[in-house]
């Protein structure tokens, strides 16, 4: 790995932002179906809410933002979640009713398999597997 010089304090990465259509929906789909937890659900500004899930434990955390003329809802966000085991969790979400890939990505070495799975807004995430 290359080394740099920072030119920031940033640590890493805090909030990943995708766009959602109904945050209640998107809400239960992460919570229920992906088996996140709810971190916050602050209400702001005219009627609005900020929502963070995650992973138990994860430090980074997902926040469902309402779309915006620059962002819709349906494949703006790309987000990769690591596994320990990525054909248990491919036959789990399917099985949950998840739109997942129908088979996953194997290429082999050095490449991990992985697959990519869409939210009730057509956001696309991959799930790769770890180590």
């Amino acid at each position: 790995m290359s080394e740099t010089t920072s030119t920031t304090r940033i640590t890493q990465v805090g909030v990943a932002m995708v766009p959602v259509s109904d945050v209640d929906a998107a809400i239960d789909f992460y919570v229920e179906k992906l088996g996140f937890e709810k971190r916050s659900d602050t209400p702001y500004g005219d009627g609005q809410r900020w929502v963070e899930v995650a992973p138990a434990g994860a430090p980074t955390r997902v926040a469902l933002v309402p779309p915006t003329d620059d962002t819709p809802p349906g494949g703006a966000s790309r987000i990769a979640f690591a596994t320990k085991d990525v054909d248990a969790d491919h036959a789990d979400l399917k099985a949950r009713g998840v739109d997942v890939d129908e088979e996953i990505m194997r290429m082999g070495d050095p490449v991990p398999p992985m697959f990519w799975f869409r939210d009730p807004d057509g956001n696309s995430h991959l799930i790769v597997q770890e180590g």
